[in-house]
């Protein structure tokens, strides 16, 4: 994929943040791993106001690679150190959904309370505890919660989903909000009834091969 697709692709999933309820405003962040870095949205500029010139180009230091309109999004720490530490993520997602930020404002993660938690590579959707937006503190306990994660809830904050391209990281993404809403209605409801270790075990097994053709 050329950068001009890339840029057009990426811009195509920022600018639907807003309209599937992942983000309002301004939130959120999204991007792409990128020959010498990672193209990611800028700084507070609103996703239907961006052109595809104005995603912004860095490399996994933070310093820009050519010109760039914007600043990148104050974010950018973690899309770099997790695209440096798991190679086989190539998109991410972040957003503020209100389910999984409820979540997470109540220092609850997703457990196995249903099959589906599996799609995110483990038997839950682990917490990350909070730290600063934008902070290299808030990196690196992403790269320690998450670890073999897709995943996760960032406490007091939102939510993070990864992908092997930006259309399966959107996906996921979604996914773990209606998990999240799910959860919620369980709760309120009464006694969750939990997958035993065996049963996560066995979906996340089913999961590896789920949707693949031979």
């Amino acid at each position: 994929m050329s950068e001009t697709e890339q840029r057009q692709q990426l811009l195509h999933y920022a600018q639907q943040l807003n309209s599937s309820g992942l983000s309002l405003g301004k939130s959120g962040n999204i991007s792409l791993r990128c020959e010498q870095g990672l193209l990611i949205t800028p700084s507070a500029v609103a996703y239907d106001q961006l052109q595809p010139q104005d995603l912004v180009k860095i490399d996994y230091q933070g310093q820009a690679i050519g010109n760039n309109n914007y600043p990148p999004s104050s974010e950018w720490h973690f899309h770099a150190a997790l695209y440096q530490q798991r190679p086989e993520h190539k998109a991410i997602v972040h957003a503020h959904p209100s389910y999984c930020t409820a979540l997470a404002c109540t220092q609850r993660n997703i457990p196995a309370f249903h099959y589906m938690v599996a799609i995110a590579g483990g038997s839950e959707i682990p917490l990350v505890p909070y730290a600063l937006f934008g902070s290299e503190q808030l990196a690196q306990q992403i790269l320690a919660g998450m670890q073999h994660y897709r995943a996760c809830l960032l406490a007091n904050h939102g939510m993070i989903a990864c992908g092997e391209n930006l259309s399966s990281a959107f996906a996921l993404a979604i996914e773990v909000e209606a998990l999240a809403q799910q959860y919620v209605l369980a709760l309120s409801i009464g006694e969750v009834n939990y997958l035993t270790e065996q049963q996560i075990a066995a979906a996340i097994e089913q999961f590896k091969s789920y949707g693949k053709r031979d």
